[in-house]
């Protein structure tokens, strides 16, 4: 049962008579406890719908298309508290944040609905028999899913949770019931990589076209480890050797099923002072959320975009902008704003590689730089009259960074105005190319 917070005007629960305050018990009969039984038991032509106001219950039935919503809101999207994470990864990157950051950055989600609803990863040992079994069930995928390894044994190891190897066999029950998944393996230096490596790809690789694709990713380690787990970061000559063995199986993979299904994420190539492979490599970009292609499709995206700039008639209008990026981005913007220059050249474009001291050099990517960091970096620097920042350095909907500085206190502290830029190569470069 869960409780309704609003009901939204001349909607078809208004009309019913459901109010905010009432409390939801059933959809046709099935007990609703939260947002996948909601969603699932509402996807009718004709619901029943049993609801209890002051004590009494009362019930109404409603017609309407089989996939339309009936207008009621709950407290959370969830209906219900996220389920935290019961465990404790030797690479967890919420245990590496510095003390005196917001109360919501240190809460650890592994929550399955949220898999569907946000494509958030989970690691399956929230998760019980009866969940799976709902699951399957309601026809819910695709499931991401945490893998990290396939070894039983080194799981529970590296994530400190004693179901963690037991869960694995979760993976042949979606695969039995035709679901489809993809997954993920945080690469720890000397813990899960080399042949541990090579066991996990090849027990992943049986799963396929389920398990339709694989990315696998550096652990990001900040300076805040005291008292954690000891790891390294990979050095130049481990990260190309983690690419050829990721390539060298997904080759073979690519022979036999006709997808490479695994990918090694762009910061290995970055580390390894590789070129970034094709667009076509990358396979319609299945794993571009893990930072897999990322770079790539934002190059391709910015090439476009130059392409569609030198056909138009420029402006005259003589200005100057500024770029904040971080370590590894730093030199694919500097070449994209290179080029628009060459397009625009009454247009100056200052780009600046912001070093991240906050949560420690080896962290190179501009989803993690802060406001802070560029207050101090770019404050003695000439900016122009706007300097764009990544969009994807804010928390998701707001205009925060993690370290709790807005983006008009930066404003404020730079003299000029910050706007925050897309992270699509091709409003990248209408952006910046704009009067």
């Amino acid at each position: 049962m869960v409780r309704i917070t609003e009901v939204q005007k001349h909607t078809r629960a208004d009309k019913k008579g459901i109010r905010a305050g009432d409390v939801l018990i059933s959809i046709n009969g099935n007990e609703i406890t939260d947002v996948l039984d909601y969603r699932f038991y509402l996807a009718e032509s004709v619901v029943v719908i049993e609801y209890e106001r002051l004590g009494e219950r009362k019930t109404v039935k409603i017609e309407k298309g089989e996939y339309d919503d009936i207008g009621l809101e709950f407290e959370t999207p969830l209906m219900d508290a996220k389920h935290s994470c019961k465990n404790g990864c030797i690479f967890c990157f919420i245990d590496q944040n510095p003390e005196g950051l917001r109360e919501s950055l240190y809460f650890k989600d592994d929550d399955s609905r949220l898999s569907f609803l946000h494509g958030n990863y989970i690691t399956l040992t929230n998760m019980t028999d009866k969940d799976v079994e709902r699951i399957i069930k309601m026809r819910f995928s695709p499931i991401n899913i945490s893998v990290h390894t396939t070894n039983p044994e080194l799981r529970v190891k590296m994530m400190k949770n004693k179901r963690s190897g037991e869960v694995l066999r979760y993976l042949d029950d979606f695969k039995n019931a035709g679901l489809s998944m993809c997954g993920q393996i945080v690469l720890c230096r000397e813990i899960n990589d080399g042949n541990e490596l090579l066991r996990s790809m090849e027990d992943l690789s049986k799963l396929f076209p389920n398990m339709g694709s694989v990315s696998v990713v550096p652990a990001g380690l900040t300076k805040f480890r005291d008292g954690l787990f000891p790891l390294s970061d990979f050095s130049k000559e481990e990260a190309g050797a983690v690419i050829d063995a990721v390539d060298a199986f997904a080759e073979k993979m690519l022979a036999e099923h006709g997808s490479r299904i695994f990918f090694a994420a762009d910061e290995f190539y970055l580390k390894a002072e590789r070129p970034l492979p094709n667009e076509e490599y990358y396979e319609e970009y299945p794993q571009i959320e893990n930072g897999v292609g990322m770079l790539r499709s934002f190059e391709d995206e910015a090439a476009f975009a130059l392409e569609d700039l030198s056909s138009e008639l420029k402006s005259s209008v003589a200005r100057t902008v500024s770029v904040a990026t971080g370590v590894a981005s730093y030199p694919t913007i500097l070449k994209i704003a290179e080029g628009i220059m060459k397009i625009c050249p009454d247009l100056t474009i200052k780009v600046y590689k912001i070093t991240n001291n906050f949560f420690g050099e080896s962290i190179t990517v501009s989803g993690l730089l802060t406001g802070k960091d560029m207050r101090e970096q770019l404050s003695d620097l000439p900016l122009g009259d706007t300097l764009y920042i990544p969009k994807n350095s804010l928390r998701h909907g707001e205009d925060v960074f993690l370290c709790g500085m807005t983006v008009d206190e930066l404003s404020e502290a730079l003299g000029t105005r910050v706007e925050p830029i897309s992270e699509d190569g091709y409003e990248f470069v209408s952006s910046l190319a704009q009067n």
